[in-house]
């Protein structure tokens, strides 16, 4: 008889079997396996917080401090030191918020980095935007054109709110998130000016004008002092990003330009300080609104 050549050999001798696994033993396939990550101290746990869906964060005294007072503001919950919790208790208790006190080193952990939150983050809703038919009839309107900076516009709402401005219109794209540094430079003016988003500046412009707003477009290179145009309401001051300015078709739907008008050999300021000076000259010959 023939040996079946295609049998199955049998067992490896003694001296090439393999030894048994030891117990304990991490195979090569485990050792490959990603390490499950390390487990965070206890208070840190941010599962809660990821679930939830369009969260702002907001810092800073001023910032929590005029959140807390805004009805329109839904608020979700507060960390807060204990002193800081305690300066704004009469607050916190009216609003009936959730607030978890935690240590400085705690917040900073949870705070976006290096940011200067003073012992106090919220987490709420975003304040919903108007649109451009919700312009008041007789308003003061600021318009930015691509302005991203989060520190000017945040400085933008600051001085808009004290110079009691309707609402401040931007682009959907080419801004920055109404929260976090924005709502730390704005010191709490974000929850007292409304915020009107579009997708497209020319085309809001051009319903602004159709409204009876007039636009006047602040450009360092006008041939017209600002000063010296004619303002009326419902008044519309357009401002656009440093260094390129006004887009082109932002431009032409203005309907005039003008400059301040600046002694020294400087002829251009940051926007959040040009808007300042030009909300002030505006005020003071506007009719004043009851």
């Amino acid at each position: 008889m023939t040996r079946n050549r295609n049998r199955r050999s049998g067992p490896p001798s003694d001296g090439s079997r393999k030894p048994p696994r030891a117990a304990g033993a991490v195979t090569r396939r485990e050792a490959a396996a990603p390490a499950p990550p390390p487990a965070r101290p206890p208070g840190l746990e941010r599962a809660d917080e990821r679930r939830e869906a369009k969260v702002s964060r907001i810092y800073g005294f001023h910032s929590v401090a005029a959140a807390l007072k805004a009805p329109r503001r839904e608020l979700i919950r507060l960390y807060a030191t204990p002193a800081a919790a305690e300066r704004l208790s009469a607050d916190i208790a009216a609003r009936g918020l959730e607030t978890r006190i935690m240590s400085l080193e705690e917040i900073s952990a949870r705070a976006p980095r290096e940011a200067v939150h003073q012992g106090l983050l919220l987490e709420a809703r975003p304040l919903a935007p108007i649109d451009v038919a919700e312009l008041p009839a007789n308003g003061l309107v600021l318009v930015l054109d691509q302005i991203t900076d989060p520190h000017n516009v945040g400085a933008i709402l600051r001085t808009a709110a004290a110079f009691a401005v309707d609402a401040l219109v931007t682009t959907e794209r080419h801004s920055p998130e109404f929260a976090g540094a924005l709502a730390k430079s704005a010191s709490g003016g974000l929850e007292h000016v409304p915020i009107c988003s579009v997708t497209n500046l020319a085309r809001a412009l051009a319903e602004m004008g159709d409204m009876g707003y007039w636009r006047i477009g602040l450009d360092s290179d006008a041939p017209v002092r600002l000063s010296d145009e004619t303002l009326s309401r419902p008044l519309a001051l357009v401002l656009g990003a440093e260094g390129r300015g006004l887009r082109r078709l932002t431009r032409e739907r203005c309907d005039r330009l003008g400059r301040l008008d600046l002694p020294g050999p400087i002829k251009s300021l940051n926007v959040s300080n040009a808007c300042a000076i030009a909300l002030a000259l505006v005020c003071e010959r506007l009719p004043v609104e009851d």
